[in-house]
């Protein structure tokens, strides 16, 4: 019997030790937002630098196209209203009283030319200190589901579910770009708000007709608070072998 309850307690330990390990090595993912547009010329470089960050494993990096700039000889085809007003809804959290191209948004929480990356850096590493909530993001039979944790708190969040391509190359015909080609990376094609979270932890499940994730590489959920605009937690999920 006591080789028994050792044999059990040696077990239990060592589940405990491998469950510390998966746990230490699960990355926070901190969130990088490039707002950009095919039609500005000082966009280039910053699209070039968000491709590097989307290759961090400790990083969501994603390219949102803007329309404002659509008038100006070139209408950019993975810009939308929606990805404008998700912009224009930062700015007075972020104390600004415009928008401008590129702009990086670091964790919702800070800002700086896209391009600047010395700056970004900082501002990633300064990120990655933040406490997170936990979530998830699996596949299921009829698309994903997406789980949070419970957290000590009522703030209220707004848990968003957006799909991006990995990369697309565009030569650019006409406006001030024409003439180049460019690519861009991890490109929003549509993001949605899927749920609200005040602390107790949700369980949401979400099915192909709501993600639009035909064809697309992969999809992320972002939890963000609503007051603030502070990114509390986020996960990803690849959706192709691309």
């Amino acid at each position: 019997m006591k080789s028994f309850f050792t044999a059990f307690a040696l077990a239990a330990a060592l589940a405990v030790s491998i469950q510390t390990v998966a746990a230490a090595t699960e990355k926070n993912l901190t969130v990088v937002e490039l707002y950009t547009s095919q039609g500005c010329s000082s966009c280039p470089p910053a699209d070039a630098f968000l491709g590097e960050l989307a290759k961090r494993d400790d990083l969501l990096a994603l390219s949102i196209h803007v329309d404002y700039w659509d008038y100006i000889g070139w209408k950019d085809r993975f810009a939308s209203p929606d990805n404008t007003k998700r912009q224009r809804a930062y700015a007075p959290k972020l104390g600004m009283r415009y928008v401008y191209t590129p702009q990086m948004i670091v964790q919702g929480a800070n800002h700086a030319t896209g391009s600047d990356r010395d700056k970004i850096l900082a501002l990633i590493a300064k990120a990655q200190k933040s406490k997170r909530v936990a979530v998830t993001i699996n596949r299921a039979e009829d698309g994903v589901r997406v789980t949070v944790a419970g957290a000590d708190t009522t703030e209220e969040a707004a848990v968003w579910l957006a799909v991006f391509d990995n990369r697309h190359d565009t030569d650019i015909k006409r406006g001030e770009n024409g003439g180049r080609m460019l690519s861009y990376y991890n490109v929003v094609r549509g993001m949605k708000r899927i749920g609200t979270w005040k602390g107790r932890p949700l369980d949401i499940p979400t099915g192909n007709a709501d993600l639009s994730t035909e064809d697309r590489d992969g999809c992320a959920v972002i939890l963000q608070s609503v007051s603030t605009g502070r990114i509390l937690g986020a996960a990803k999920l690849v959706l192709t072998g691309s």
